[in-house]
């Protein structure tokens, strides 16, 4: 007879003869292995391309639904975005001529937002009143910049100075910089588009593949080419999109990439001969920049060598000597 009592509950008692406890605690711990087995391995193993397609395309739809919702609610601007906005506005400096010099210069350096050009024309506007009014409060104040007394009066003046020509230089380092890591990925892209070139891509989808490949390793070559791919689609002339490419680049390599596929679309050449030839003369072309450097080098390092390595070496090797004939001399020994 069964005991329902919980005091006197035996496991063994409501387990079938041939089954012991141990024998189904084993059997449980062997169920929840195989279970876990089979979960890991579910998640691991590798999908259909259908069902990973039809997973990316799901995808895609829900980022364009959120991005066309985005757009269309309307953006609140923080309160000093909105008074910079408001200040330039009124100043009347976005319809200026400076203003497009200026948006040439942002879209160089990678930045095409309405934001980063309002940012901008109120740094340039602020700046030199900003650093101006700062030094004249600190002569006046505590003192705490480190200016010489003599030029206290002329510290004001190199403070407009300073804000004036400062964002163009700081602008200006950030295009050098990004021109440089172009120039590094540009043959990298070139063989890239060989490559779809020969596969029998267009030049659209060519450089959509090459932007989607070079974005981990060159984000700023890939970004270029992404928005050429994109005017390609919508400009009524396809020189209009390399022209702009020009424009935001201002790279003579670029511009040398744009030369060809034009002349390639014009007279009928293989693209991919042509790109592959290109792709060659870029890596020369860097070589040889690495090789002037190197020659550069010795004639570098002679100013360093005088001032602080020759000396202390004939610190090291004449003062003993020197030392010892001060000791003659003064009939020490």
């Amino acid at each position: 007879m069964r005991s329902t009592d919980i005091a006197n509950f035996r496991l063994q008692d409501w387990l079938p003869q041939w089954l012991s406890p141990n024998d189904l605690i084993s059997a449980l711990a062997a169920l929840a292995i195989l279970v876990a087995f089979f979960a890991v391995w579910q998640e691991l193993r590798g999908r259909s391309p259908f069902n990973r397609r039809i997973t990316e395309m799901a995808q895609r739809r829900a980022t364009l639904r959120r991005a066309a919702l985005e757009a269309r609610r309307p953006r609140r601007q923080g309160s000093a975005s909105g008074l910079m906005h408001q200040i330039v506005t009124s100043l009347n400096l976005l319809r200026s001529q400076r203003a497009h010099d200026a948006r040439m210069l942002l879209a160089q350096a990678g930045m095409r937002s309405d934001d980063a050009m309002v940012r901008y024309l109120f740094t340039r506007f602020a700046a030199p009143i900003g650093l101006a009014a700062l030094i004249v409060l600190d002569n006046y104040g505590p003192h705490l910049l480190p200016i010489p007394e003599g030029l206290r009066s002329l510290a004001p003046i190199a403070g407009v100075v300073a804000g004036f020509f400062g964002p163009d230089v700081l602008i200006r380092n950030m295009i050098a910089r990004r021109v440089h890591q172009m120039e590094l990925g540009l043959p990298d892209a070139l063989d890239l588009m060989v490559i779809c070139a020969e596969a029998g891509l267009a030049l659209d989808a060519a450089l959509v593949r090459v932007s989607r490949e070079l974005d981990a390793t060159w984000p700023e070559l890939a970004e270029e080419f992404g928005i050429t791919a994109a005017e390609l689609t919508y400009l009524p002339e396809r020189k209009m999109a390399f022209d702009n490419l020009n424009a935001r680049t201002n790279m003579a390599s670029v511009r040398g990439v744009v030369n060809t596929l034009l002349q390639t679309a014009k007279f009928g050449t293989p693209l991919a001969v042509s790109l592959r030839n290109l792709a060659a003369e870029f890596r020369e072309a860097r070589i040889t920049r690495a090789e002037e450097k190197a020659a550069r080098l010795p004639a570098m390092l002679t100013v360093p060598m005088i001032l602080f390595i020759l000396p202390t070496l004939f610190i090291v090797l004449l003062g003993p000597a020197i030392l010892s004939i001060i000791d003659t001399f003064s009939g020490k020994h």
